[in-house]
């Protein structure tokens, strides 16, 4: 396999990281969080500029009315709590506020998908993807690992508009070099192949690229790609594969409804209709468990993008 790992990181961790960088440079961002500082990993911002940081507690709603003010002042303002909590607790205040208006506001969501595990599922958001994305001008990001998710931290401070960043709870594999260049809206072609499109998104990314090197043990060529940025699409880079391997599989940690894999169809009932497979959560909510297990009963893990592979190649 083109990418190993040697150590396993969240990607929380990885939003921290960059979020701490930011504070040394860029005097403009603040942070905001609604009582969750540790699950959201700013305890290194809040030490290196205090008069920067404002607890909101949980009163999140209040938390995105205060962060559009604050960027009318010309603050670039970051919010932090789990997905659930910055989607649909709180989806009439970024319509209203911040998306609307186009305000710079940066919308930090952890903790979201399956892999939030033993939370069950009142807190395992799964349809956020497609709440957010809905929403005109909002731009939608679910990094992969601990280094993109630092990387795309730290680029959205410079996008100018409202964003929805998209991260995690487990530790899984860092295996995108920590000096890979990150660019919104640019899918990355992680691996060649000819006989299938894989496209995956968030921690689906390294199970797809799991299966992938497993099913050129058997003589399957997948063409693996990142995309990180959900909206806007990059369907230059699809489009392009797509046109070489007539087949494609979409991965993501999400409903299948409003996510990745629904994006990806309509583009291509547009410009070029391609055999597609989704994995993806079917329509319906979590339950507790570990991630592992969770990934595996439904059917978003590696095992998973195999299959899909495999019955899309038998059509």
């Amino acid at each position: 396999m083109k990418f190993t790992y040697t150590e396993k990181k969240d990607t929380r961790s990885g939003f921290g990281a960059g979020l701490a960088e930011l504070a040394d440079k860029n005097p403009n961002v603040v942070a905001l969080c609604a009582d969750l500082i540790g699950s959201l990993k700013m305890e290194k911002f809040i030490e290196k500029a205090p008069e920067r940081f404002y607890q909101t507690g949980i009163a999140e709603a209040n938390m995105m009315g205060l962060a559009a003010g604050l960027s009318i002042t010309g603050k670039i303002p970051f919010t932090g709590t789990f997905a659930n909590f910055s989607t649909s607790r709180v989806y009439d205040q970024i319509r209203q506020s911040i998306a609307y208006s186009g305000k710079n506001v940066k919308i930090c969501a952890s903790h979201a998908g399956l892999t939030l595990g033993e939370d069950g599922a009142t807190h395992q958001v799964l349809e956020d993807i497609g709440m957010m994305k809905m929403l005109p001008g909002m731009t939608v990001i679910n990094p992969c690992d601990y280094n993109q998710t630092k990387a795309a931290t730290l680029a959205i401070a410079d996008f100018e508009g409202p964003v929805y960043l998209r991260f995690g709870r487990p530790v899984v594999p860092v295996f995108i070099p920590e000096d890979m260049p990150f660019e919104i809206g640019k899918g990355i072609l992680l691996q060649e192949g000819t006989d299938v499109t894989i496209v995956a998104t968030g921690h689906l990314v390294w199970e797809s690229l799991v299966a992938a090197d497993e099913l050129e043990k058997e003589g399957i060529s997948c063409e693996v790609i990142n995309i990180h940025t959900i909206k806007p699409l990059d369907e230059e880079i699809i489009l392009k594969s797509v046109e070489k391997t007539g087949k494609i599989v979409t991965a993501e940690e999400h409903n299948y409804l409003g996510g990745l894999g629904e994006s990806i169809a309509g583009m291509l009932a547009r410009k070029r209709p391609t055999r597609q497979e989704f994995v993806a959560v079917n329509d319906t909510f979590g339950e507790s468990a570990t991630p592992a297990e969770l990934m595996k009963k439904y059917k978003i893990d590696s095992t998973a993008v195999k299959e899909a592979v495999k019955r899309i190649l038998d059509k």
